[in-house]
């Protein structure tokens, strides 16, 4: 698939971020466009710019839960129903939160949230589409894994929820190669691996999970939080509470604004590997640099000085 002129695309997560750059280049290139979202004013946000950007195509916006497989069903058949259509092209598995960070201490509610969202969000939707994109004459598959679905941790602190979910995905997108060789010739199938791209996520998930905004954290919460980062030896002992909580804020926009990769690029990465048909889609230079040193020394990758080379710090 060299191009994307009047193919029909499905992105989850459209809402912003990679999701919502996705749209739009894809609506740039002629391309037909349905996309989903949990949170609706964003999603409206994205469709606003897509239209005024791209006029002659048709682009459709979707609220859907992609872990309620009820709700990615009735998306699926809304999608066919306004696209006119009994098959797409492009599936673009997008849509992803993060929490859920330890197994041990962390609130259950949000460590099943997360991993739902993130891999039976993928699962589901490839599910419910398969029969459309059986029928196209060429398609293909792209699911957005992370580096942490090759490296389970984030700066040292734990990630299992989110890191067992990357991986799932990584490992069905890998199986999916041979399972489309021999079932379904005309599909192809990526897996995304980002790096620190700028995006919302961490301001998203906090209102998905059902978070407050940090600011009116209850004490209980901000204390957790403070003494995790001090566990991890963070200078944070003579911290108010207050203080805590302005952290997190500013720590959430701190994330999308500080990241050496925007989701722009992102995008045009993600869009360019399909047209080449790659099947392995890494995006930012961390990525590169932190896959070659799990291969390299997978058996150190969780050792305490394992990201220094990678920070470019002394260890």
């Amino acid at each position: 698939m060299d191009n994307f002129k009047d193919k029909i695309a499905v992105v989850t997560g459209g809402g912003t971020g990679m999701g919502r750059e996705l749209v739009r280049q894809l609506a740039k290139e002629n391309c037909h466009v349905a996309m989903c979202d949990v949170i609706e004013e964003n999603m409206q946000e994205t469709l606003s710019i897509a239209k005024k950007e791209s006029p002659d195509v048709k682009i459709t916006s979707h609220v859907c839960d992609v872990s309620n497989n009820k709700d990615v069903e009735e998306f699926k058949n809304q999608v066919l129903e306004d696209h006119d259509t009994e098959s797409i092209n492009l599936l673009f598995n997008n849509a992803g939160i993060g929490g859920g960070g330890s197994f041990v201490s962390g609130d259950i509610s949000d460590w099943e949230r997360t991993f739902a969202v993130c891999w039976y969000g993928v699962y589901y939707c490839s599910r419910a589409f398969m029969p459309a994109l059986l029928k196209c004459d060429e398609g293909h598959v792209i699911n957005t894994s992370s580096v942490n679905g090759f490296w389970a941790a984030i700066g040292g602190m734990p990630h299992t929820s989110y890191s067992a979910a990357k991986f799932a995905v990584k490992g069905f997108s890998e199986a999916l190669i041979h399972d489309f060789r021999h079932n379904a010739p005309h599909l192809g199938v990526s897996v995304v691996m980002p790096g620190h791209i700028g995006t919302s996520i961490a301001i998203n998930s906090g209102k998905v999970l059902g978070h407050v905004d940090p600011l009116e954290m209850s004490d209980e919460d901000a204390q957790r939080s403070k003494d995790l980062w001090i566990s991890m030896g963070a200078p944070y002992d003579n911290y108010s509470l207050d203080q805590i909580r302005q952290l997190i804020k500013d720590r959430g926009e701190e994330f999308k604004n500080s990241a050496p990769t925007s989701a722009s690029q992102a995008a045009e990465v993600i869009l360019n590997g399909v047209k080449e048909n790659q099947w392995r889609i890494l995006i930012g230079e961390d990525a590169k640099v932190l896959d070659q040193k799990v291969r390299s020394t997978p058996e150190k990758a969780y050792d305490e000085d394992f990201l220094y080379p990678v920070r470019g710090e002394e260890g």
